[in-house]
């Protein structure tokens, strides 16, 4: 959520960032209806000053015995005390109406990010690793896994509808190591906590972290009002809501393996085949709070952080910084690290991170405070995939794969494949 006093300060930048989304103008609007509630709210104090004073002349009257003047008086404090609270009702719905205005306005991209339309404007920062050459025509990851016998899609189907997938013996074996490496990566080598947060929230959770209202649709609510998380990136990043942290104890930097729920809204006939866009996944979430001046350091170490992933199991990857058009609605700056699919001969996005500075520190209000302060500021924010496991082991499977329809076991995962090092047709 942005800052109303600074859109009043600055309606020009706020116009001109929202251009850069391909928005329309909105300062004009945003200020009307600030002046509108500022203005009633002055009236209601006035009406409350003036009641106040009433009161105390009632007082007066009644020592000074002039009953028609006291009376006269609570005549006029009973008309105020009903007008204030219809001007109560009126000031809450104009709070409200300001408050929604403000929450399905996007953030304000950084100056760096390329201003672009849509993907095809996004600019490549680096490309690491070789493509393999396999030798062979390569196979998608569901023409594989289906072979193998250890991916079925119609049962899962019958069970559930489509896009869901169920996954058997060493493939799903294979997703539980490539979940289990990440999380030991993460927490023992790049300084994340891990966490277990619960996979649903209540509506202030899923409104702090910018889920709500706007992506309601893409959600899945439970018929007691939660929500499923969409990634562990609510849960962990709502752990700072309403808090005030010492600065000296940031970053705090969070992981945490989910299963996540999105349903998708809008991509219907994008993916269809295979696992590669599903109601259900794994991911393993990367979250960062910080002060305002690291967030930027923060947010490179991050993705470093991601694409060691992908670097230990010996996938190539692409980094690209997303243009503004391109941009998710919280974020500031976002790099996508894209990961090559053989099968699909393309890259394709298995991990973004974002900086999204105080925006979800102000919705959620999570503030910081150095020692000796007693100023305080919003923290920022930070989220990114470190990566997505079920992706990941869509791109195993095609990077990996031989001749034969066999899987060769990346060997930073043999450890946790009990030493298997090739999956082959189930028995």
């Amino acid at each position: 959520m942005l800052d109303i006093k600074w859109i009043r300060d600055n309606p020009a930048a706020l116009d001109a960032a929202l251009a850069k989304r391909g928005a329309e103008p909105q300062a004009q609007k945003l200020i009307e209806l600030d002046e509108a509630r500022r203005s009633h709210v002055s009236a209601l104090q006035a009406l409350q000053e003036r009641r106040n004073l009433a009161s105390k002349d009632i007082g007066k009257a009644m020592a000074a015995k002039d009953q028609a003047t006291a009376d006269a008086l609570k005549a006029e404090v009973a008309t105020i005390k009903d007008e204030l609270q219809f001007g109560e009702a009126g000031e809450r719905e104009l709070d409200e109406a300001l408050k929604h205005a403000l929450s399905v306005l996007p953030n304000i991209p950084l100056d760096e990010v390329p201003v672009g339309a849509d993907e095809s404007e996004n600019v490549e920062v680096r490309k690491v690793g070789e493509k393999p050459d396999l030798g062979f025509k390569p196979k998608e990851h569901y023409e594989l896994g289906e072979a193998l016998g250890l991916m079925d899609f119609e049962r899962a189907a019958k069970m559930s509808g489509a896009r869901f997938t169920i996954l058997t013996g060493a493939l799903a074996r294979l997703e539980r190591a490539l979940g289990q490496f990440m999380l030991d990566l993460h927490t023992s080598e790049h300084g994340y906590t891990e966490v277990n947060p619960p996979l649903m929230v209540n509506d202030a959770a899923a409104y702090g972290t910018d889920k709500l209202p706007k992506f309601g649709d893409d959600l899945f609510r439970t018929t007691d009002g939660r929500w499923l998380i969409p990634t562990a990136e609510v849960p962990l990043t709502y752990m700072a809501a309403g808090e005030i942290i010492a600065e000296e104890e940031l970053p705090k930097r969070y992981v945490a393996q989910t299963a996540c729920f999105r349903s998708e809204a809008g991509s219907a006939g994008r993916d269809t085949r295979g696992m590669l866009r599903q109601h259900q996944f794994t991911k393993v979430e990367l979250v960062s709070v910080t002060t305002p001046e690291t967030s930027l350091a923060e947010h490179e170490r991050m993705t470093a952080s991601a694409e060691t992933v992908l670097e230990r199991l010996g996938l190539p990857f692409r980094t690209i910084v997303l243009c503004t058009g391109d941009m998710g609605f919280g974020a500031q700056k976002t790099y996508d690290i894209e990961v090559w699919m053989p099968g699909q001969d393309a890259y394709r996005e298995i991990s973004s991170c974002s900086v999204c500075g105080d925006f979800q520190g102000r919705r959620m209000n999570a503030r910081c405070r150095k020692a000796g302060d007693k100023a305080t500021r919003f923290v920022h924010t930070l989220n990114g995939s470190g990566v997505a496991v079920g992706r990941c082991l869509i791109a195993v499977m095609e990077n990996y794969q031989n001749a034969d329809g066999s899987i060769t076991v990346p060997e930073a995962l043999v450890p946790y494949m009990g030493g298997l090092t090739t999956i082959g047709k189930a028995v």
